[in-house]
């Protein structure tokens, strides 16, 4: 089966990590990928992804400005997508939707061609709109789904998500759940040097974006106030608009230190070995794959019910905290996980027992091929049936 997957390579966000690990997976099983992606053809020719190497062609679809949150596609993206999927005929078109007004006219364009359409719905949410940031996420919901009532099927990661979009109009039998998953192969625990590298006995660390909607003020703020002891550390792993504010703020002095983003996978993998605790303090999500990462590394885990993170954690797989007041729920519960260790490695045994059991890659792959083959057998059916 040949898979035209629409989604992003650059810059680095949660929904590049899930189009690189599906993609590679398919590969990995025998299917055809083909790659669009908004890119220069310059910026496309230079990828360094293994499809580059394993016969995945890759098409650069031009655009005007791209970041982690949207991307505004040239006036010409609709004209080079279209012109690619006539050339490429592929069975089928996986659009992990970018936030682009190109996902709009995906529909259209698919239905021209007789092409069966699959999207994964990645916006972040919260299970109620508690504040600015979630009341306009919630928004986000409410926009897309006349369209998305459009595809073939959509896909997201969460009961929660998916009762939302039946809200809004999207028909029930649109929706498919398959959650995110990780390789609890590449994503287990093991030894490190961290604590060494930082002369530290206990290790507390967050991985994401530094902005608004993540939190991280919170959880620096709840770090201060705690007063831990000079041999905690607070690691921040990523970037963003909130970084140099916070960084002239919350100084190595107070335990905290900054990694800034890191590009190379093992290396981030061995930053989770090394912690003790992940830290997830977010206002609104989707399913963290950074949060599944961490578990799967066998790290206790502590994460506000935002999205679906709280039903990841729920039944006692990790602490999930309310989104309101996260700084005093933290500045409680810091020092606790850093004097009783013996807490933070059951929860990391059960953090990990709870990966196995519902969010492996493997699965989660097998759960769409088998979407993949309903959308396509349907779609022939409905070919076949006179008008």
């Amino acid at each position: 089966m040949h898979i035209a997957w629409l989604g992003k390579k650059s810059p680095f966000c949660g929904n590049v990590t899930y189009g690189r690990e599906v993609t590679n997976a398919l590969l990995d099983r025998g299917y055809q990928v083909s790659f669009l992606h908004f890119a220069q053809e310059e910026e496309s020719a230079s990828g360094s992804w293994r499809e580059v190497s394993r016969d995945c062609p890759e098409v650069p679809i031009p655009f005007l400005y791209k970041s982690q949150i949207y991307t505004i596609p040239s006036l010409r993206s609709s004209k080079v997508l279209t012109k690619a999927l006539r050339q490429l005929k592929p069975d089928l078109v996986h659009a992990s939707l970018t936030l682009s007004p190109l996902d709009f006219l995906l529909p259209e364009i698919c239905e021209e061609l007789d092409i069966p359409l699959v999207a994964t719905f990645h916006p972040p949410f919260a299970r109620k709109p508690r504040n600015l940031t979630s009341g306009t996420q919630q928004l986000t919901y409410q926009f897309y789904a006349p369209f998305l009532a459009n595809y073939d099927r959509v896909i997201v990661f969460s009961q929660i998500q998916q009762d939302l979009l039946i809200r809004f109009g999207v028909p029930q039998a649109r929706i498919a759940v398959i959650p995110n998953g990780v390789d609890p192969d590449k994503y287990s625990p093991g030894l490190a040097k961290l604590k060494t590298q930082l002369n530290a006995q206990r290790i507390f660390i967050y991985q994401g974006r530094v902005a608004i909607e993540k939190n991280v003020e919170s959880l620096l703020r709840a770090w201060k106030q705690a007063e831990m002891d000079p041999q905690s550390k607070l690691v921040i792993v990523g970037s963003g608009p909130l970084t140099p504010a916070l960084m002239s703020t919350y100084t190595e002095e107070m335990g905290v230190i900054w990694m800034g983003f890191v590009a190379d996978e093992q290396e981030r993998i061995q930053l989770l070995r090394g912690s003790d605790v992940f830290i997830l303090p977010s206002l609104v999500e989707g399913l963290s794959l950074s949060l599944l990462e961490a578990m799967a590394c066998g790290l206790a885990c502590i994460a506000t019910d935002a999205g679906a993170d709280g039903e990841v954690l729920e039944a006692g797989a990790g602490i999930v905290l309310g989104t309101q007041r996260v700084a005093t729920q933290l500045q409680t519960l810091l020092p606790i996980f850093q004097d009783h260790p013996e807490m933070t490695t059951l929860l990391g045994h059960k953090a990990r027992e709870r990966v196995l059991d519902r969010y492996t890659l493997s699965r989660n792959i097998t759960r769409l091929e088998q979407l993949y083959a309903q959308v396509l057998q349907q779609r022939q059916i409905y070919s076949s049936t006179p008008v």
